[in-house]
């Protein structure tokens, strides 16, 4: 999102996603796959580009 320029709102356009959506990203919560689909090919990238993956066992 950074390295393209978007905010938030133009990143929601874009996708065609929910502000709940995006406002969930943003906390670090769970998201469906389908908003992650969406999410990149808007951005014209990888799923590895918007996804890490954290071990929350410590």
């Amino acid at each position: 999102m950074i390295d393209c320029g978007l905010n938030k709102t133009q990143l929601r356009e874009m996708a065609g996603v929910s502000t709940n959506a995006i406002a969930k990203m943003g906390k670090g919560e769970n998201v469906s796959m389908d908003v992650l689909i969406k999410i990149c090919k808007a951005l014209q990238c990888d799923i590895a580009d918007v996804v890490e993956i954290v071990d929350t066992k410590a």
